[in-house]
C-alpha cells in the first residue's frame, strides 16, 4: 500500500479483532485486563491508550511521513500538548498571523508560565533569522494563514531552523495531508485542527499532532497522557470516517473555491481577494512549489461603505457560523466571530478589517453558491 488515496481508506490494520469486521470497532472501554500482573499489555487505560484512537493516530501518522501521531480532544489541545514540550525561559518564533485560539492560548496561557514569543512575518526568513536568541527553542507558524490565507515556506523555514538546530512547528490545518505533508518538507511537527477537512463534517471537535521523530513523539505523549485531553473513541471513529473521503471532498472543495474566485473578481463590490490559486503574488509562487492546491478557504474585503454584517446575514444557502473545512459552506467576518481575541488596534496590524469576509466554500454546487453570493450582494 503506497499510494496516498488508498492510505486515505486503509489505514494500518490492528489486530484485535476476530469478527471480520471491515471497520476498526469503537472500543468503548476505560480500563483493559491485565492476563497477569507481570504481563506487559499493549492497552491497561483509555487515556492511555484506545485500539480505535491507536488507529486514527497511526493514519495520520502515516499519511504525514511521520514517525508518531496524537488524537486530542481539539484542535487547542494539540497545540497546547505541543507548546507543552518547552520549559519556562525558553523562547519560540511564532507567524504574525496566527488563529485566534492559539493567540489566546499563548498569550494567556503560555506567557504566565514565563515562555517568551515574538510574533514575525514568517515569510521572511531575514526576520526569522534576526529574531533568534539564544533561548530560542521553536518557530511555529501557518502554512495557509488564517484568514488572510498568506503562504510560508516550509522548506526555508525549515533551513532556517536546522541552521540554529530548532524545531519547526506547522499548523497545516488549511491545507491536510492531501494538499501539503509539512514533515517532508523538513517540518518536525505538524498540528491540525482535525475538526475541519480531516473530518470535514461539522459533526466532532478534534486535534491532531504529527511528531517526525520518536525524541519528539515521546515529548508529546506524556503531554497526551499526563494532561489527558485525549480524543474518546467515538469521536476518533468519526475523524477515522472523515478521513476515507478526504481526497473526493479535497478536489470539491478546490475546484469550487475556483470558480468562486473567478466570479468574484468580476464582482464591483469586491475591494479585494485573498486566495494563493490567485497568479502574480508570493503567495501563489510560494504554494505552487510546496502544495498540491490553493485550499478551500477564500476571504475577500468589500469595498468601503459596503456593510458586511448585511453581507454575511444575507446568504440563505451558505451559513453564518464559525470553522471551517465541511462539507457546507460557512461564512463569517474575522473582526466579529473567529479573530474577536485579539484587539482593535491587533486586528488591524495583523490585516484584519471590518471589511474581511472569510468563506470556507463547501461541496455544494457552485452554480448554487455563486447564486446565493451574487443575490447577497445585490442587496448592498
Amino acid at each position: 500500500m503506497t499510494e496516498f488515496d488508498t492510505k486515505l481508506v486503509h489505514g494500518k490494520p490492528q489486530d484485535d479483532n476476530n469478527t471480520g469486521a471491515v471497520n476498526v470497532p469503537i472500543y468503548n472501554s476505560s480500563t483493559y485486563i491485565y492476563p497477569s500482573v507481570e504481563a506487559d499489555v499493549k492497552y491497561d487505560y483509555e487515556r492511555s491508550g484506545n485500539p480505535t484512537r491507536n488507529y486514527l493516530e497511526e493514519q495520520v501518522a502515516q499519511l504525514e511521513d511521520g514517525y508518531g501521531g496524537f488524537a486530542f480532544s481539539s484542535g487547542s489541545a494539540a497545540i497546547h500538548a505541543v507548546l507543552a514540550i518547552f520549559k519556562p525561559g525558553d523562547h519560540l518564533i511564532i507567524g504574525k498571523e496566527i488563529y485566534g485560539g492559539t493567540f489566546r492560548i499563548i498569550n494567556e496561557f503560555f506567557k504566565r508560565w514565563q515562555i517568551e514569543f515574538t510574533a514575525v512575518d514568517t515569510q521572511n526568513p531575514s526576520e526569522i533569522e534576526q529574531a533568534i536568541r539564544p533561548n530560542t527553542r521553536a518557530i511555529y507558524f501557518e502554512s495557509f494563514t488564517n484568514p488572510l490565507l498568506h503562504v510560508t515556506s516550509v522548506k526555508k523555514t525549515a533551513a532556517v531552523a536546522k541552521k540554529h538546530q530548532l524545531l519547526t512547528i506547522v499548523d497545516n490545518t488549511f491545507l491536510s495531508p492531501y494538499l501539503q505533508r509539512p514533515l517532508d518538507l523538513g517540518a518536525d511537527i505538524v498540528i491540525h485542527s482535525a475538526t475541519k477537512y480531516l473530518s470535514g463534517h461539522s459533526d466532532v471537535i478534534a486535534g491532531i499532532a504529527v511528531a517526525k521523530d520518536k525524541a519528539i513523539a515521546d515529548r508529546i505523549y506524556f503531554n497526551q497522557n499526563s494532561i489527558g485531553s485525549t480524543l474518546s473513541p467515538e469521536d476518533s471513529n468519526l475523524v477515522r470516517r472523515g478521513i476515507q473521503t478526504l481526497a473526493v471532498r479535497m478536489d470539491r472543495h478546490l475546484s469550487n473555491a475556483k470558480k468562486i474566485v473567478e466570479f468574484l473578481q468580476k464582482r464591483p463590490e469586491i475591494e479585494k481577494i485573498y486566495y494563493p490559486g490567485i497568479s502574480g503574488t508570493k503567495d501563489h509562487e510560494i504554494a505552487q512549489k510546496e502544495a498540491d492546491g490553493f485550499g478551500g478557504i477564500v476571504s475577500f474585503e468589500l469595498k468601503e461603505g459596503l456593510d458586511t454584517t448585511k453581507f454575511v446575514e444575507g446568504t440563505k444557502l451558505i451559513q453564518l457560523a464559525v470553522s471551517l473545512g465541511a462539507v457546507e459552506s460557512l461564512i463569517e467576518l474575522p473582526y466579529k466571530m473567529t479573530h474577536a481575541e485579539l484587539s482593535p488596534e491587533e486586528q488591524l496590524k495583523a490585516g484584519i478589517t471590518h471589511q474581511l469576509v472569510r468563506l470556507s466554500v463547501g461541496i455544494e454546487d457552485p452554480k448554487d453558491l455563486i447564486s446565493d453570493l451574487a443575490q447577497s450582494l445585490d442587496k448592498l
